[in-house]
């Protein structure tokens, strides 16, 4: 089994910054894909960012030149810098893991809030 702890969310306030953390543990293959998804209170569920093994990126529109994704392959942890967060940020953030296998898997989430 495969299990995604998330941390680093909170209260921000507009215009600052916050990074996410997401570990990964258990039976991991090395060829994966790790993501970040939100949803906002009546939303549905949108990836926000999402990095290979090899380190290929991909990033919603609306987070392109705030947010960076990064990853640590050697301790299956994926991080999300968040930078010049808006109230629309605000959003419970969820953690994914995509194996070469179509296994997927989900952090609990964590919450993010940005105060205006």
């Amino acid at each position: 089994q495969v299990q995604l702890v998330e941390s680093g969310g909170g209260l921000v306030r507009a215009g600052g910054s916050l990074r996410l953390s997401c570990a990964a543990s258990g039976s991991i293959f090395r060829t994966n894909t790790m993501g970040w998804y939100r949803q906002a209170p009546g939303k549905q569920r949108e990836l926000v960012a999402d990095i290979s093994s090899g380190g290929s990126t991909n990033y919603a529109d609306s987070v392109k030149g705030r947010f960076t994704i990064s990853r640590d392959n050697a301790k299956n942890t994926v991080y999300l810098q968040m930078n010049s967060v808006t109230p629309e940020d605000t959003a419970v953030y969820y953690c994914k893991l995509d194996q070469w296998t179509r296994s997927a898997y989900w952090g609990q989430g964590t919450q993010v809030t940005v105060s205006s």
